[in-house]
């Protein structure tokens, strides 16, 4: 899915164009115990509660594509009759009717779900009317293609309210504040099938994750059957690594921020495309030749990056290097310069020493206080 899609799905998170039919909770203890169940229509919840949850499932939708959001192909064998796909459109289709069916669900995310304190899952099934569009992109309400049905699922921590004081009205005092459990934003979830296309696609699940970096794997292959790509960390270091590997002492400045460069380019090429540029192997090899990379260790990081990824992995461009920052290190010293003009950076060798030279044209701060960059002559003796 991309932003676009995902947009259009938040847009239903509001009284006006709500299309939720049902909503299921279930609150569990830190000890995996299931300590109430709910079930209700959910135009039949006060209207405070409802503007929380529209919130919460907002949220469930929030973050960066390909980051927090990823789409996740089901494998072949879930598809099948027992596999985790067929069990997911059992229950939409179920319209969450079924408390059999419901109440297996949340086993199944108590089972695999790992969280060392208490939380609440909760589940809703909705019903979008997708209207058409005309040609110029104009939505047409009296036209619509076809009825989304599906499930969005928030996992949301609860924890105890902070201590502190509060004011008592009826006593009319400042007097410590009652402390009770409070349901936090999400931290994992998903939405199921998949909206591609403005339509349907069972075949696919999105999932999301506050904090990409705290895998869930259990859960992801327990109740989705699928397996979650490379964190972007990972990505990122990993694609490092391989690339540090492969280039070993042939790399140089100039090339490193050519690489740079080039790969901004393609991000400022792409900014208005709703999906997160992908790159395969093939695309990452032919964007190190651009940048000057020798063609032997070129083959030599596609040698590496099959073993560390796979033949088959993408890799998202936002997800291996950050096109806002153009960042030089040495162990003492750290200079950031703007990624447009990291140009400013030159190498020298000054007196037989290796040198990285910065032209002084404007302003110059040392600690908040404008400074000079040159002494001031001293006046000659009289």
């Amino acid at each position: 899915m991309n932003k676009k899609e995902i947009a259009e799905i938040k847009k239903q998170f509001t009284p006006a164009n709500c299309a939720i039919t049902k909503i299921c909770g279930c609150y569990v203890s830190h000890e995996k115990e299931k300590l109430t169940v709910t079930k209700d229509a959910f135009l039949s919840l006060p209207e405070e509660e409802e503007f929380k949850y529209f919130d919460i499932l907002k949220h469930t939708l929030g973050g960066t594509v390909g980051k927090h959001l990823v789409t996740m192909e089901f494998p072949l064998d879930q598809e099948a009759e027992g596999g985790t796909q067929e069990f997911l459109l059992k229950l939409r289709n179920s319209r969450l009717e079924e408390e059999e069916l419901t109440g297996r669900f949340f086993d199944k995310v108590i089972e695999s779900y790992e969280y060392g304190e208490n939380y609440y899952i909760i589940l809703i099934h909705a019903a979008y009317d997708v209207p058409g569009k005309a040609l110029d992109g104009t939505e047409m309400f009296d036209a619509s293609e076809e009825v989304y049905e599906y499930l969005l699922c928030s996992i949301c921590p609860v924890k105890m309210s902070k201590p502190g004081l509060s004011y008592n009205a009826e006593t009319n005092r400042i007097e410590e504040r009652i402390r009770d459990w409070v349901v936090e934003p999400p931290a994992n979830g998903f939405l199921f099938p998949a909206f591609e296309d403005r339509g349907s696609d069972i075949h696919k699940v999105l999932y999301f994750a506050k904090n990409p970096e705290l895998s869930q794997d259990g859960m992801v292959e327990h109740l989705l059957g699928s397996e979650i790509p490379l964190s972007p960390a990972t990505q990122k270091e990993t694609f490092q690594d391989v690339l540090s590997a492969a280039i070993g002492e042939n790399g140089d400045y100039e090339t490193m921020r050519t690489l740079h460069e080039n790969i901004t380019e393609i991000a400022e090429e792409n900014k208005e495309n709703p999906d997160p540029v992908r790159l395969d192997k093939k695309d990452v090899s032919r964007l190190l030749s651009d940048s000057g990379i020798e063609q032997e260790d070129v083959e030599f990081f596609e040698e590496v990056y099959d073993d560390r990824f796979g033949e088959k992995t993408e890799l998202l461009l936002n997800n291996i290097a950050d096109t806002k920052k153009f960042q030089i290190e040495t162990p003492e010293i750290v200079i950031k310069v703007a990624p447009d003009r990291a140009d400013l950076v030159e190498t020298m060798e000054i007196n037989g020493r290796q040198c990285l030279v910065i032209p002084v044209d404007g302003q110059v701060e040392v600690n908040g206080i404008s400074v000079r960059t040159m002494k001031k002559p001293q006046k000659p003796e009289q």
